[in-house]
């Protein structure tokens, strides 16, 4: 295949569905991991398609969605003050923080900026050698061997005037702590891909051995998905669970190496808070010692700040898969994506803006 198109080709969705139906013989409940493929399934109605008793349940995979309100509060604080420029990507600017969101701080006057790589950010800091500039750096392992980067390249410059604000996080301890919940549903998940054309599958396998749940590594188009979901349905019902590839075109088993290493000589491992879940053990990477000095939250001061999350908001319980936008009281009404309460109503890969986009309600929903 050579062209997007063809891996949105409705006569091969068809082979797959009807591949799926004659291979599934009992109800499997399959969770996506990514955000990204969560817009796909829901936009495509990829999970109103799939045969009765396969149920998709969307996980914890989008990284807007996932950053601590205290990262917000603390980005807010620190953008507040005076001589700081706060760079970011876009979608982070409307997540609400307690009190307010970096758009609406921008509109009052702070010098809030939106650039498209971290490397933007360490050229801002040249650019203007009088300001600090801090780049709210939050994602998965995607994103990590970037922002690794730019830190290498600002300690090359020397420059006092850069920093980071990190809030990264770790797919497979979030999926070991979900399977490690007595409440768990899921039987086989589908991977991200490209958390794994960084990190390749081998961190996976151990998971996939010790809890008994196949693993499949998956792409973001329709094919894609459809073919995954496969790919696991067929082991559930053979009895297999086993990491497969079914990203071939972009993933291999041992990931980037390079990526690898810029990321390991940058970050450490750390225990992270999660959005609406809690804290993680080991889930998350923050600066090295020897990069320390480019620690927004030492530089800043603002490492002591705590919040409370809206108890209106079901975003954890959204997040782990456990309930649907839907089951939200303010899904659609007092939270939308214009004037959101969680994170999941923001972001381009959040499952209640999916669900919002895609038009879903708790009439279409319900049986």
């Amino acid at each position: 295949m050579k062209y997007l198109d063809e891996y949105r080709d409705p006569e091969l969705a068809r082979r797959l569905l009807d591949e799926l139906r004659r291979t599934a013989t009992a109800p499997w409940r399959i969770m996506e991991v990514c955000g990204g493929q969560t817009h796909t399934l829901v936009r495509q109605g990829i999970d109103e398609l799939l045969p009765a008793g396969i149920r998709m349940i969307h996980g914890p995979g989008c990284p807007v969605c996932v950053t601590p309100l205290e990262t917000l509060d603390r980005a807010i604080a620190i953008a507040a003050r005076h001589g700081v420029t706060l760079t970011s990507f876009g979608d982070m600017l409307r997540v609400p923080g307690t009190d307010t969101d970096l758009l609406s701080l921008r509109a009052r006057g702070a010098d809030v900026r939106v650039v498209y790589t971290p490397m933007d950010a360490v050229r801002l800091a040249q650019a203007l050698p009088d300001r600090q500039v801090v780049f709210l750096a939050v994602g998965f392992e995607t994103t990590a061997p970037a922002n690794a980067m730019a830190v290498l390249h600002a300690a090359r410059l020397g420059l006092p005037n850069f920093s980071m604000l990190v809030s990264h996080v770790l797919v497979p301890p979030a999926m070991t702590a979900l399977l490690e919940d007595p409440d768990c549903e899921v039987q086989a998940f589908l991977a991200a891909g490209h958390v794994c054309a960084v990190m390749g599958w081998r961190e996976y396998e151990p998971i996939a051995g010790h809890y008994r749940v196949p693993i499949v590594v998956t792409g973001f188009e329709p094919l894609d998905l459809l073919e995954g979901v496969l790919m696991a349905v067929r082991q559930l019902e053979e009895g297999r669970w086993e990491v497969e590839n079914q990203y071939v075109r972009a993933v291999r088993r041992s990931g980037n190496s390079e990526a690898q290493d810029a990321v390991r000589t940058v970050f450490r491992v750390t225990d992270r808070a999660w959005r609406g879940i809690g804290e993680l053990p080991d889930s998350g990477l923050e600066l090295a010692e020897d990069y320390a000095r480019f620690d927004a939250t030492r530089r800043f001061d603002v490492g002591g700040l705590r919040t409370l999350e809206d108890p209106e908001c079901i975003a954890g319980a959204v997040l782990t898969g456990a309930r649907l936008p839907t089951d939200c009281p303010a899904y659609g009404t007092r939270c939308t994506p214009r004037h959101p309460l969680g994170a999941p109503m923001v972001s381009a890969e959040g499952t209640c803006a999916a669900f919002h986009a895609a038009g879903r309600t708790k009439e279409v929903l319900q049986p």
